[in-house]
Formats: C-alpha cells, sequence, structure tokens
C-alpha cells in the first residue's frame, strides 16, 4: 500500500496541474502545497519515479503516470467526499473541513467512501465546489464553464460556483460577508487601477481585492 506521504504528493500534483491547466508540475509547486522544502520535493519524485507513479526531469519537474493519476484521483475522491460527507451530516463549517479530511482519507476503505457517495446521491462537487472523481475516475461536473471574478466586467450576472483558495481565515471572511456558493448576483463594480471587485446579491454584498477575486469562479448568466 502507498505511504501516506505518496499518497499526499500523489494528489497535491494533481491539484496543482489540474487547476492550472497544464500538464507539469515543478518542484517548487509541490515545496509551496506541501509545506516541505524543494529539497525533499527532489527526493520524493525521484522515489516516486522509481515506482512508476511519476515521470520526473531535473529542473522541470514531473508528470503524473497513468497509475500515479489513478491513484491521486481515489485519494481526491476521498477529501472531498469526506469534506461534503462532514459539512452535510455534522454541519461542520467549512473552513473546518479541509484539515479533518487531512487526516480521515487515509484511513478510510474504498467500501466505505462508496456508501458515502451514494448516501449523499452522488454529488458533484465538495463544499469549495470543487469536482469530486466518480469512483471511475472521471471528475464530475468538469463541463461546467466558469471564470475567475477578477475578469469579470461591472454589470455581469454571475453565479458563485466554486472557491480555490480554501485558506481558513478566508472562508470563513467569506461566510461573515453572507457569502454562499449557488447564489447569483450582479458584479456592481470591478476596479482594476483601485484593485477591488463588489459584488450584490440579494442576500449579500461582497467586496474584496483583485487577488482574491481570481479565487472566486463564477458562471456567467446570460
Amino acid at each position: 500500500m502507498p505511504s501516506l506521504t505518496v499518497e499526499n504528493y500523489l494528489k497535491a500534483a494533481l491539484q496543482i496541474t489540474t487547476n492550472s491547466n497544464k500538464e507539469w508540475v515543478s518542484t517548487g509547486e509541490l515545496a509551496q502545497e506541501l509545506g516541505v522544502s524543494p529539497g525533499s520535493v527532489t527526493s520524493m519524485l525521484k522515489t516516486l519515479s522509481e515506482s512508476k507513479l511519476v515521470e520526473y526531469r531535473p529542473y522541470e519537474g514531473a508528470q503524473l503516470t497513468a497509475s500515479g493519476k489513478r491513484l491521486a484521483l481515489r485519494m481526491l475522491r476521498r477529501h472531498r467526499l469526506i469534506e461534503l460527507f462532514l459539512v452535510e451530516t455534522l454541519k461542520l463549517p467549512w473552513d473546518l473541513v479541509h484539515e479533518e479530511a487531512e487526516h480521515m482519507e487515509h484511513a478510510v476503505s474504498d467500501y466505505l467512501v462508496d456508501r458515502i457517495d451514494e448516501y449523499l446521491g452522488n454529488p458533484e462537487a465538495d463544499p469549495h465546489g470543487d469536482p469530486i472523481p466518480s469512483s471511475e475516475g472521471e471528475l464530475r461536473g468538469e463541463e461546467n464553464v466558469s471564470v475567475p471574478l477578477s475578469e469579470c466586467p461591472t454589470g455581469t450576472k454571475i453565479k458563485f460556483v466554486r472557491v480555490t483558495n480554501q485558506d481558513a481565515s478566508f472562508l470563513r471572511y467569506l461566510s461573515e460577508s453572507g457569502f454562499q456558493l449557488g447564489k447569483t448576483g450582479v458584479v456592481e463594480s470591478n476596479n482594476s487601477e483601485a484593485g477591488i471587485v463588489s459584488t450584490k446579491s440579494k442576500e449579500s454584498a461582497l467586496t474584496i481585492g483583485h487577488d482574491a477575486a481570481e479565487s472566486l469562479l463564477v458562471e456567467i448568466i446570460p
């Protein structure tokens, strides 16, 4: 069985490449994502390469092999289903479930994960809007077209569908602002010079900086 560290590396590599729409992940990106030194990443990538889980190239980074991607999708499925289960059944706030899922994803069986999936109605996304892989390794809802809020001009009608920055303090700020995924609204202002984006819906108003707005993905409503 793969170790916890191996599973974490593969999952991180998959998330980085998926979010950036590229096939290769650099050692620096992995080091930042996992909170380890670049030297540690290089050593682990060599080990993963020997196990045929990644293709590694010095100074370039790594690419998941077919077997590495299968394992990464398996872990991603576990993580996101556990997050949703904790929110839906135990009513944990969305800013706390990531750390809990990080611990639990390595301990649960595939059988239990499949039962959680069935219990929740085979959902497409986790509490943050991230697509959940099916048991066959396909990302549900991946075909949905979304763009960063920062790219939406003033007057655009939008639906909030995903938050890619899942730092706990940022998620708490969104919650305190009345933000909810699935809600619709309009971009009241997108001022690139001031670096501020403001949105308004029936339930709430939200004003954030451009950098933060890049991590809020929306669907544009015609």
